[in-house]
């Protein structure tokens, strides 16, 4: 049976049943019931043996070491896996986690990055538990599900003016009539590929001589983020900026994302430009494209399968639209 008292300053629920002993102190009366309640109820219904005796950090360390190497991202995902094994959280046994739990933590890291990366590490979170409930029996339910999301932010309306892109290649050394012979220039030339293509950075770096077809304008993606190839057409900027940087025999820019990263980030100090990300030249090119091309055509391009999110990167203003009606 469970009992309530008063301990300290909270409250302290102690629980006997079917041979089980657990307790546990809450900051108020309420929160001791409703806990005392729903681990009374899984030791009725046999579920209490359900829960694996380790602590949150293990879960996510399992995650990070079974299902993580399996995505294409998982660099950078056992990076927030560490981020959150580093929090609070990760102390506590899963047999004592709570929807309180996920509600403090959400509340911790809002204060120190953004809306948007909080929601990462959520989906992130979130995936984890369902994998430990549906596949390895550790949890009987994802606590997280019961804790409200952050609100999305708003969507980027940021577009990249000529300007910009003219004072970014001057900064990063590009020339339109030179091969570029340094790492910083190819990124030059990688930035206005992105813009005539759609393309991530990732999948510019990606893309090797094997897959273009420059006979018929065609640069093949075997695998980008959705997981399913696409083609994606070049336009006559885009077939002379990789001629252009042709140097390697195996990779068209012989990039890394990491150089692209670091490289556009020190360009954009010296251009004196802010609020600008290089995933930016995605949406200015989707927005360019959407004059050209009706809106499906658009979606295999940029490899949409949800013409919703399609929408997000279409950022034409109302007056430029106002000019075309």
């Amino acid at each position: 049976m469970a009992s309530i008292r008063k301990k300290g300053a909270g409250y302290e629920a102690m629980i006997a049943r079917k041979g089980i002993r657990k307790s546990r102190t809450f900051r108020t009366k309420t929160e001791a019931r409703m806990w005392a309640s729903e681990v009374e109820l899984n030791i009725i219904r046999g579920d209490h043996g359900k829960i694996a005796n380790k602590s949150f950090a293990e879960l996510m360390q399992h995650y990070g070491a079974i299902v993580s190497p399996g995505k294409r991202g998982v660099r950078w995902e056992l990076m927030r896996i560490n981020v959150v094994c580093r929090d609070p959280i990760a102390d506590v046994r899963l047999e004592d986690l709570q929807p309180s739990h996920f509600a403090a933590w959400r509340d911790r890291r809002l204060k120190v990055v953004s809306v948007a990366t909080v929601l990462r590490d959520w989906n992130l979170v979130s995936h984890a538990l369902n994998v430990a409930v549906n596949e390895w029996g550790w949890l009987p339910a994802n606590p997280i599900k019961q804790v409200k999301r952050p609100k999305p932010p708003a969507a980027r309306e940021r577009r990249i003016s000529q300007d910009e892109i003219d004072r970014l290649l001057f900064a990063l050394g590009y020339d339109y009539t030179e091969k570029p012979e340094t790492i910083t220039a190819t990124v030059g030339a990688a930035m206005l590929f992105a813009i005539e293509t759609a393309m991530r950075a990732g999948e510019i770096v990606s893309l090797t001589w094997d897959n273009i077809d420059l006979d018929n304008r065609v640069a093949r993606l075997p695998v980008t983020k959705n997981g399913l190839p696409r083609d994606v057409p070049l336009s006559d900027e885009a077939v002379r900026i990789i001629k252009q940087v042709r140097n390697d025999p195996d990779s068209v820019f012989n990039l890394k994302t990491s150089q692209i990263d670091s490289l556009f980030r020190k360009a954009k100090a010296r251009a004196i430009i802010d609020d600008l990300h290089f995933h930016d030249t995605r949406a200015e090119a989707i927005t360019r494209l959407s004059k050209k091309v009706d809106i499906l055509t658009l979606a295999r391009i940029s490899g949409h399968r949800d013409l919703r999110q399609l929408q997000i990167y279409f950022r034409e203003s109302m007056a430029d639209i106002a000019k075309r009606i």
